[in-house]
This record gives structure tokens, C-alpha cells and sequence, in this order.
């Protein structure tokens, strides 16, 4: 998040259902849902797919409400950043600019070439980025799964398979078919 709205985002996400985790809540999380294997974190595999009430109270941590995601200010090498976590614990980095959230978001990728996913207004910094992060689904101001056909162009899969290149799949194809999605001023109804 560049550091001019960082704090505004954080708040906005709060407000729409996100729990802001701090100091020892953050720990606690991390040993409840990831494991540390050869010296590197892996996902803790009981808690994929499940809502953050759920990984909440299983870690220990006091909250309030239903909270949908679970938030934490972290260091650009936080496990939160650096392990694909397919639960909702989101890991949020402070940039000074948008060349250095692009860099980082780079290097966080880790040239899996998945997907990769922007909110902005700048035309520019989103086909830069599209252009840097190369990923087979790049999404720009909609959720991840729009990228997925839910509620996004093309067709609905759940089947990525980057590293052989086959990309997204269908039953006719098995061919890497790039996929841009671009929600707002691009859209023609």
C-alpha cells in the first residue's frame, strides 16, 4: 500500500469487515496457521478455505463482530506476504511510491506467474504493472475471483496451472490463455 493512503485503506477495510491484528496477535496467528518446514513457512492446511472467526479463535486472538478478513500492517518479508495463504489473513506492506509497491509485489510473486491483482486509477501504473507482473490472470479493481469468471469476463475455472503453461483451463483447451481484467472505465454495457 503506498504510504499516501495507507491509513485511509486500512480504515476502509476495517469499516467493511476486515479485523486489524497488532504485536503478539500477529505472532499467534502466524504459529496457528502456518508451519515452519526446512526453515521456510507452509500453510497449515487445517485452516484452507476457512472465514476468519474461525482462524480468530482457533489462534487465540479476542475480537468482535464477524470480521470477514483478517488484517496486519507487516515487513515486506512477513510470512503473511511471502506463503500463498488461501484463508483470509492478509498481510499489508507500507511503500513510499507506486514504483516501489510494483517492485515489491514483483519480488513477492515470486515468478510464479499466477496472478497478480491492482486497485487504482491510473491507466498507466495498471498496464505497467500488468506488463511487469506477467501473470496469467491480472485483475484490475475487482476481487481476485472476477479474474475466475465470477462476475468477470470469460469463463468460470478453478484450474491455473502456470508452471507447466497450460494456464487457465477449460474442457476444450489446455492451452495458457492470458486473461486481463480491467472493472470501471473500460467497460462498455
Amino acid at each position: 500500500m503506498v504510504a499516501s493512503i495507507a491509513d485511509e485503506l486500512m480504515s476502509q477495510m476495517q469499516r467493511n469487515g476486515a479485523w486489524r491484528v497488532y504485536g503478539e496477535d500477529i505472532d499467534k496467528i502466524v504459529r496457528t496457521v502456518l508451519i515452519q518446514k526446512d526453515g521456510k513457512y507452509v500453510i497449515n492446511r487445517k485452516f484452507v478455505g476457512h472465514d476468519a472467526t474461525y482462524i480468530l479463535r482457533e489462534s487465540g486472538v479476542q475480537f468482535t463482530g464477524d470480521p470477514v478478513l483478517v488484517i496486519a500492517e507487516v515487513d515486506r518479508c512477513h510470512p503473511f506476504v511471502e506463503v500463498e495463504m488461501l484463508m483470509p489473513v492478509l498481510g499489508c506492506v507500507r511503500v513510499a511510491n507506486f514504483d516501489e509497491a510494483l517492485s515489491e509485489a514483483f519480488r513477492a510473486e515470486h515468478g510464479c506467474q499466477h496472478s497478480a491483482l491492482i486497485h487504482s486509477t491510473n491507466v498507466h501504473n495498471m498496464s505497467r504493472a500488468a506488463r511487469k507482473m506477467n501473470t496469467t490472470i491480472f485483475v484490475k479493481n475487482a476481487p481476485s475471483y472476477s479474474g475466475l469468471g465470477f462476475g468477470g469476463e470469460g469463463y468460470t475455472t478453478l484450474t491455473i496451472a502456470t508452471p507447466t503453461g497450460e494456464g487457465l483451463t477449460s474442457a476444450r483447451s489446455f492451452t495458457r490463455a492470458r486473461r486481463c481484467v480491467l472493472k470501471g472505465d473500460f467497460r462498455i454495457i
